[in-house]
């Protein structure tokens, strides 16, 4: 089966680059087509990989510093690549990959982690300083990315969405339903608990350093209450967390994965304090037997279990995370339930889910295409409708250790295949009760 991947850029080192690293491990023949690659920036795996990039990489926007600068070209960018000859076509998109043209016999399926925030969510695009010299160019092309992103989301076969939350979204925003909900893969047998001993007093945040974040909450909050914080991470908010910090703060930069895995094990709780789409520092943290205490919002919902892995507050105010700060002395939580819990987000779980739904979406393809060319021949013949297309019918969306885990005021209601699958409907509506 030939096989190529895609991905919107490689300029830095998220969530998405890792999902998109995943993937090639599971097709380690694939091509990685993307708008521009900065090797400098992004995961060291991806140097081993076959890249492919645009016409953009020989442009001077292919830094990490400049590549948003180009917001208006990258339709064409991906537009342009060629897909002829290739079986199946796996995007990991935020933004444009899932753009990509392919033949009607080509299987496109995309592993959407949120539709575009730039046109759809601008104010928190904005607030990310990275982005502000973009914003004269969004501004100015907010009408035609808008119309461009909902018509490219119409040449995807088949959508999978990083969370419910994510579901929701491109279900709104494009009109689609999602043919599965696959929770990005987090590498938890990497994280260890320590004894109750080695667990310090402090708090902990693990963050790029950006507005829309909010590391500011945790900040004012534990200098309010003389509580000792230690932060992970930098980015271009770090000059003005410093000044709201008082001298319980620490900011230790960026670590080395060995070391964020020690902090993560001897904090006394993990502060979330933004709302994304998945999150999965808050994974790696009960996966390391500590809680997480978190904004009730966005992707937390569907990971962090309230007063049994951690907390939630319900308002993105400081005074809401500071109650949170101090209720979370009166609980007690259990490691091995911890662990548990970070489990059913493991990458084997990521791995076996993906290579399913892409072994059913290849086979209902096949047929649709075949019917299609038959029905063609039948109208011709001028014979009835043309029959509807074979539905998905495998379960693809939460492990089966946590069927009953969502707050039940808190889950969005279950998403079908395409086409309406009642049988996938009702599955995943028995998977959440």
């Amino acid at each position: 089966m030939k096989t190529a991947l895609v991905h919107d850029y490689l300029a830095q080192a998220g969530g998405a680059e890792r999902v998109a690293a995943a993937l090639h491990v599971l097709f380690p023949e694939a091509p990685l087509y993307t708008s521009v690659y900065d090797r400098a920036a992004t995961l060291p795996s991806f140097a081993e990989m076959d890249i492919r990039t645009s016409f953009l990489q020989r442009w001077p926007f292919s830094s990490r510093r400049f590549h948003k600068l180009a917001l208006p070209c990258y339709p064409a960018a991906f537009e342009r690549f060629d897909f002829t000859g290739y079986d199946l076509v796996l995007s990991s998109s935020s933004s444009f990959a899932k753009g990509v043209i392919t033949p009607p016999e080509t299987c496109h399926v995309c592993y959407c982690h949120t539709p575009s925030r730039f046109v759809w969510r601008q104010q928190e695009y904005l607030s990310q300083r990275s982005a502000r010299a973009a914003s004269s160019l969004v501004s100015a092309y907010v009408n035609s990315l808008r119309s461009w992103d909902i018509e490219s989301a119409q040449r995807v076969d088949y959508f999978v969405a990083n969370s419910y939350n994510v579901a929701r979204r491109i279900r709104k925003f494009y009109h689609r339903d999602v043919a599965a909900v696959i929770y990005p893969p987090v590498e938890t047998t990497k994280f260890q608990p320590v004894s109750p001993a080695e667990v310090g007093d402090h708090f902990l945040v693990v963050s790029r350093l950006l507005g829309y974040k909010r590391i500011d909450l945790a900040v004012e909050a534990c200098t309010q209450r003389g509580l000792p914080l230690r932060v992970v991470g930098i980015g271009p908010d770090l000059a003005r967390l410093k000044r709201l910090a008082g001298p319980t703060i620490q900011f230790l930069g960026r670590l080395p994965d060995e070391q964020v895995v020690r902090e993560l094990a001897h904090c006394k709780a993990l502060i979330f304090p933004g709302e994304e789409d998945f999150g999965i520092t808050p994974v790696e943290c009960m996966a390391s037997g500590r809680p997480v205490i978190a904004y009730g919002a966005g992707g937390a919902l569907e990971t962090v279990i309230d007063r049994q892995t951690g907390l939630f507050f319900p308002e993105q105010t400081v005074d809401s995370l500071v109650h949170a700060l101090e209720e979370i002395n009166a609980y007690s939580f259990d490691p091995a339930a911890l662990e548990a819990r970070a489990s059913c987000f493991d990458t084997s779980v990521f791995e076996k889910q993906i290579l399913m739904l892409v072994a059913e979406a290849l086979e209902e393809h096949r047929q649709n295409n075949s019917i299609a060319c038959i029905d063609r021949k039948s109208l011709a013949q001028n014979k009835s409708h043309l029959p509807l297309p074979r539905p998905l019918t495998e379960n693809f969306n939460l492990a089966e250790s946590h069927k009953a885990d969502y707050p039940k005021t808190d889950y969005p209601e279950p998403y079908t295949a395409l086409h309406q699958n009642t049988v996938l409907h009702q599955n995943l509506g028995q998977n959440l009760v």
